[in-house]
């Protein structure tokens, strides 16, 4: 009887690169010991190095599973090393039982021989999953905790971590003005107020090479987003929480609030037709946006904002 051909398979988070027993030459050493003692020829050896094991994204991964032919079946040392989804650790196995293919967790002492296996395999990857998005929850809780503090916070209103919007930059942990775009932020809200429509306005930038951050056109969906985004009145927005900056505004609240209701006007469906407004006074105290419909009747438009 041939020996089997195993695919070694190790990888590591970003935030599991700390972690005692997670490290990729630990994963690797312990595999490569766990096949000599079962008498598997190690095909290759296949890392992903700080990528989550929630999606397939992954090129050690992709390029594994390109190379099925060459290995009889996959080596790794625990079941979430491979997957922590799962609906992705089922299609692989079925992928895997439909090209006759195997799989071995060193730790879990699990292989695909057996349905007892296959059924404790199946719960254990389920209770990593629930693991993986109890921690999700807990980050996300955390990231709004922080965002209804920082109005009243003495950390100089930092922000959440988040890429800055277009008209702005990072600075010590401030946004900070970039008045070069903030002209282009400008200059949309102008058009748009005095009644061009989004097409025409991306026209008129385009053709003027007044391009987004990245040196992409215009189009009415980036536009959009522009024009909704409150960071231009002066307030930073975490999920319905609002914070307000100290970077400059290109509009007032005013003025934006009064796009706001520009832009229902020209939705079709009154049920559609919402306008989340920023509060027009000073003191904000962690405030929670209100998103609701204005009542503005449909004044005919073809629906094109």
């Amino acid at each position: 009887m041939s020996q089997q051909r195993v695919a070694i398979y190790i990888r590591v988070s970003t935030e599991e690169q700390a972690r005692e027993g997670y490290s990729l030459d630990a994963q690797r050493q312990q595999l490569e010991d766990y096949s000599e003692a079962n008498d598997l020829e190690i095909v290759d050896v296949y890392v992903d190095d700080g990528f989550s094991g929630r999606n397939t994204r992954r090129p050690g991964y992709r390029r594994m599973m390109s190379d099925m032919s060459r290995w009889d079946s996959i080596l790794v040392m625990k079941m979430d090393r491979i997957h922590r989804n799962s609906r992705n650790f089922i299609e692989m196995m079925d992928l895997l039982k439909k090209k006759g293919k195997g799989f071995i967790s060193k730790q879990e002492k699990l292989d695909t021989d057996s349905a007892m296996g296959n059924f404790i395999m199946n719960l254990i990857q389920s209770i990593a999953q629930l693991e993986s998005e109890q921690i999700g929850e807990r980050t996300r809780d955390g990231m709004r905790q922080k965002a209804e503090t920082l109005n009243s916070s003495e950390d100089a209103k930092r922000t959440m971590g988040f890429t800055p919007p277009f008209g702005y930059r990072l600075q010590d942990g401030k946004l900070t003005d970039d008045l070069d775009e903030q002209f282009v932020v400008s200059t949309i809200f102008e058009l748009y107020a005095a009644g061009e429509t989004m097409d025409t306005i991306c026209y008129s930038l385009n053709q003027q090479g007044l391009l987004t951050r990245k040196g992409n056109p215009w189009n009415k969906y980036n536009l959009r987003n522009i024009l909704h985004n409150p960071v231009y009145a002066g307030y930073m927005r975490w999920e319905d929480v609002l914070i307000k900056h100290d970077a400059t505004p290109v509009v007032s609240p005013e003025d934006f609030n009064g796009i706001q209701e520009k832009m229902a006007r020209k939705v079709r469906d009154p049920n559609k037709r919402k306008v989340e407004y920023v509060p027009v006074y000073d003191d904000v105290e962690g405030l929670e946006q209100s998103s609701f419909d204005d009542g503005l009747d449909d004044d005919g438009d073809d629906g094109k904002s």
